[in-house]
């Protein structure tokens, strides 16, 4: 299609709502513009058209046969671009919420409270995509993700949901009450990691430590690694939250600890308005972590 011989849609819409009003200043207010405004939309598309649309008739206005063709049109085109738009936003609203997040999130804090949100919203289905990739955002497609990190994604909007720090924990079991000074001392004993990640090598980086042969990992599903963790299979890297409980019993110990301001689990959507199912989850999703961590 050719643009550039079609007039601006602000222009149609004013001598649209003219037509239909016969009147400039009801007009600007079912635009919500001031009948000014209105009345020079109207003037740019008669002089675009090179043809009188609206004339004066008494203290009203009439429109010539002109304008009357016009907005017959205009009438049917308007109409159909609201069926579209109605048909575009019924279909948005019923199409499946689709959330991604790690399946060690998933397991630990999303499914035990998932329930709750069923009950409050059960005309809302929902598809879980528990993951260790990072999913794009792309419209039609998966509306938010949850993922741990500071909040630092170019491109989309971030909001803490579940402020916790990184560790490295350990069953008493297979470390015992040994303290670790230096993290190369870790070297000697199996991982866990979750199946997908490298969170493991990825901390020794940060530490320095450069291991002289290969690490005895065993990549596993996330709630795997925690059940591993658990009966002291191996060290492994996740986030406290998911393993305070075990701290606090003394069942896991905390070898070392990341404290990086704004460490955390955050809610990660795409920027502009969010539909009414993407908006009720994410204030699901923070009402719960406020009121029960």
């Amino acid at each position: 299609m050719d643009w550039r011989g079609i007039p601006s849609l602000n222009s149609l819409r004013a001598f649209s709502a003219v037509a239909d009003a016969l009147s400039f200043s009801h007009a600007g207010r079912a635009l919500n513009v001031s009948h000014a405004a209105v009345s020079q939309q109207v003037r740019a598309l008669e002089k675009h058209l090179g043809a009188t649309l609206v004339t004066r008739d008494g203290r009203g206005l009439a429109l010539t046969a002109e304008g009357a063709l016009l907005a017959t049109h205009l009438e049917d085109a308007f109409q159909s671009i609201r069926r579209a738009v109605d048909l575009f936003a019924e279909e948005e609203q019923s199409r499946p919420l689709k959330v991604t997040m790690t399946p060690t999130f998933a397991v630990s804090w999303l499914m035990p409270r998932i329930s709750d949100f069923r009950l409050d919203h059960p005309d809302i289905e929902l598809m879980l995509n528990p993951t260790a990739e990072v999913v794009d955002l792309r419209p039609g497609d998966t509306d938010v993700a949850i993922r741990f990190g500071r909040g630092e994604w170019a491109g989309v909007e971030a909001e803490q949901l579940l402020a916790t720090n990184f560790v490295v924990v350990a069953a008493r079991s297979l470390v015992g009450d040994n303290e670790f000074q230096d993290p190369e001392s870790l070297l000697q004993f199996p991982w866990l990691q979750e199946l997908g990640t490298n969170e493991v090598s990825m901390w020794m980086q940060r530490q320095g430590v450069i291991a002289a042969r290969k690490l005895n990992v065993t990549h596993l599903p996330g709630y795997m690694v925690l059940d591993g963790l658990r009966r002291g299979d191996g060290i492994s890297a996740t986030a406290r939250a998911f393993v305070e409980t075990d701290i606090q019993t003394g069942h896991l110990r905390v070898l070392f600890e990341d404290e990086r301001p704004g460490s955390g689990y955050y809610i990660v959507t795409r920027p502009g308005m969010m539909r009414p199912p993407l908006k009720a989850f994410v204030s699901w999703l923070k009402r719960h972590a406020r009121f029960h961590g």
